[in-house]
């Protein structure tokens, strides 16, 4: 038995990570929804791969009386590599599965969840850069008062309710990550038996 290839199972999951990574460019990855009693039917942002969707020119109106930052794709470099990241990782997936390489998989696995934690920082650092950096000059100034909205849950900001979730991408790169690692924990136990 050679030690570096991979289970059946493996390989097929792999090939089912990479085509749902391709899925992940073209859904949004994230959604923010707010709820206020002036719009009881909720205003939603949907954030993709490479733009931003919904109705975020009504909370960017809305934001401006706060002193928040206006939203707009073209300012975001994130938009301009995400889409080219993920197609990188689906590539290295379908490569682990058809190369049949462990070695591959480990190192897809540790580079996908460095990935991850720099994602999820860097959108934790938009969120707080929104929130906080206010203008100075804004209509409605409530001392102390930031507004930065959840990474994730919800939050009460003013008269608004405030919810932050994954969406389908984003559930797409969490269940990637963590079936990368059961995958590589699983290989690697099998490959201390092959021993």
């Amino acid at each position: 038995m050679k030690t570096n290839t991979l289970h059946k199972w493996s390989k097929i999951l792999l090939i089912i990570l990479g085509i749902s990574l391709v899925v992940a460019i073209f859904v949004p990855i994230w959604s923010i929804f707010l709820n206020a009693p002036q719009y009881p039917e909720g205003l939603a942002m949907y954030i993709h791969a490479d733009k931003v969707s919904g109705e975020y020119e009504i909370i960017n109106g809305l934001n401006h009386y706060i002193g928040m930052k206006e939203i707009h794709a073209d300012e975001f470099w994130e938009f301009k590599i995400l889409p080219y990241a993920l197609a990188f990782f689906a590539a290295m997936c379908f490569l682990a599965a058809f190369v049949n390489s462990r070695k591959i998989l480990y190192v897809l696995t540790g580079i996908f969840l460095l990935f991850g934690v720099g994602f999820v920082f860097d959108f934790w650092r938009w969120l707080y850069d929104y929130g906080h950096n206010l203008n100075p000059h804004a209509a409605i100034i409530v001392p102390g008062m930031t507004y930065q909205p959840p990474l994730i849950g919800y939050k009460q900001l003013l008269n608004f309710e405030v919810w932050s979730y994954p969406n389908v991408g984003g559930a797409i790169m969490i269940a990637t990550g963590v079936i990368l690692i059961i995958l590589a924990f699983m290989e690697f136990k099998r490959a201390k038996k092959a021993v």
